[in-house]
């Protein structure tokens, strides 16, 4: 155990390091966000999307839940994660990203909005929308850790939680994208190696029963069924592919994932990016979702609750001095996300509310705007996750559903068919937001009297409905691309200035 506790506390130097490191490569707006004039290579854009996108959530929330549910079903998350949200976004969204916001100078999701769209009141409701949904996302990955720590290491969570805060701070602070980007290259390669040691230590434990007729005769554990049960529109079978789509398609449209495309190099890059993305996502999705759908054979972990499933499988399973190894490998997934969701949030409002609200506000204080408030998003968050420890208001793979939803369903047509295609107008962009936002909401409390009955109490049914998440938010997305498509048909195009700007104009370095 000691040996554990050495690993940890060189991890958290190592991050301290960072910082250090690269404390004065984030002198500017542009630096603290973009990493410089010059951007990142495609290996540290490649990690920087993985590492964002895999965080603590899939290895405690989503494997151990959905993993326990679906049996080994529950691969063919990752594999959509890898397929369709990694490789599929790249070769769409990366080169039309890059040469949108270079061609618009804007740094940010709501800055790209308002350019593209030619709408001063859009920034502001997009940045506020970004901000307040990350809230919940971020939490659940607190969440995820502090259930991680209180059954291996028997560390009460909201002390886990705080340290975790606490470091991730330190380095975002005062680093920005460039301490970011850096660290994720270092835990990306950490959680290769840790995944890789986690499940060679679970596959040789010796109370799993290796019976492969009752394998075969399961039918959890089989890749053609999605469980054993359908009922309805909460049947396993719609069930799980709506978490394959929400996973997969909602990081199109999520601020902190599209953040990477904007500061990668150039072609050369993205084209590493597309391979190593891929590569990463497929590793470590699909041997989280594996990992989760062994835990049926584990008979330790037969009665624990969801968050608890793959906490006992690393205390049963993961011998003396490899679990500082394996929570180093969730800590620098989960490190990472929390970075990068923090660093998305804090900027949305620095840059786009703050920074726009009177004329000369100087970079600098922008930039000082922009660090306080990456540490305001961080307390925030780490004040709801222990509110959501205490009280259990949701669980944590619910909590990451619904941010997730919610802001790809705002912003998937808006962003993708804004980046593809011309015809997209401002009236369609509205449509989508508000009624994406209108579409959750009901969508929820109607889900959750459905679940319930329609007597039972409006809090019941709005927990309950939350518990439905990953459906409503496909369902948002999928009306997101059809509003925006059919009110950009019948509503005034964009000014052909608005459009020259963003499709036509010249640029240096443009990749083509």
């Amino acid at each position: 155990m000691v040996l554990d506790y050495v690993v940890l506390i060189i991890y958290a130097l190592m991050m301290i390091g960072v910082a250090i490191y690269t404390k004065n490569r984030s002198g500017s707006v542009n630096d603290f966000l973009l990493a410089g004039k010059k951007g990142l290579n495609g290996w540290m854009t490649a990690f920087a999307y993985g590492t964002t996108y895999f965080s603590a959530v899939i290895f405690i929330g989503y494997a151990g839940q959905f993993g326990r549910a679906y049996g080994l079903a529950s691969v063919w998350i990752g594999i959509g994660n890898a397929i369709i949200g990694t490789l599929i976004a790249w070769l769409v969204l990366a080169k039309r990203t890059k040469n949108m916001t270079a061609r618009l100078q804007s740094k940010t999701m709501p800055d790209f909005f308002e350019k593209r769209y030619g709408s001063k009141n859009l920034k502001t409701v997009t940045a506020v929308i970004i901000f307040l949904f990350l809230i919940p996302y971020s939490a659940s990955v607190y969440n995820g850790l502090s259930a991680l720590f209180e059954t291996v290491f028997n560390i009460d969570g909201w002390i886990v939680m705080i340290a975790l805060a606490t470091l991730t701070a330190i380095y975002l602070f005062f680093g920005g994208y460039f301490a970011t980007a850096l660290s994720d290259f270092i835990q990306g390669i950490i959680m290769i190696i840790g995944v890789i040691l986690m499940i060679i230590c679970f596959l040789n434990h010796e109370n799993v029963n290796w019976d492969i007729s009752s394998i075969v005769n399961n039918p959890q554990l089989t890749w053609t069924t999605f469980g054993s049960s359908n009922t309805g529109i909460y049947g396993s079978t719609v069930s799980l592919l709506s978490l394959i789509l929400l996973t997969s398609l909602g990081v199109w449209a999520l601020p902190q994932t599209v953040h990477k495309y904007y500061a990668i190099r150039d072609k050369k890059a993205i084209m590493q990016g597309v391979v190593v993305s891929t590569a990463f996502a497929l590793i470590i999705g699909f041997i989280a979702y594996f990992t989760g759908a062994l835990s049926v054979l584990f008979p330790e972990v037969s009665a624990v609750p969801d968050s608890k499933v793959i906490p006992e499988m690393l205390n049963v399973a993961i011998p003396v001095g490899l679990t500082g190894v394996i929570a180093v490998l969730i800590l620098s997934a989960s490190m990472s996300t929390l970075s990068s969701v923090s660093l998305a949030s804090a900027s949305v409002v620095a840059v786009d509310i703050y920074g726009s609200s009177k004329e000369g506000v100087s970079d600098k204080k922008v930039n000082i705007v922009m660090r306080v408030l990456c540490i305001v998003f961080i307390v925030i968050s780490v004040v709801l996750a222990i509110l959501n420890e205490k009280f259990n208001i949701t669980a944590i793979a619910y909590m990451m559903g619904i941010s997730w939803g919610t802001l790809a369903g705002c912003f998937m047509g808006p962003y993708v068919l804004g980046v593809i295609w011309k015809g997209v107008t401002k009236p369609a962009v509205w449509s989508s937001i508000i009624s994406s936002l209108v579409l959750t909401v009901g969508l929820v409390i109607i889900f959750g009297y459905d679940k319930n009955g329609w007597a039972c109490p409006l809090g019941t049914a709005i927990k309950s409905g939350i518990g439905v998440s990953p459906m409503i938010g496909v369902i948002c997305m999928v009306f997101s691309l059809i509003i925006t498509v059919v009110v950009s048909l019948f509503t005034k195009k964009p000014d052909d200035s608005v459009l020259y700007n963003a499709f036509e104009k010249p640029i240096e370095n443009e990749i083509k």
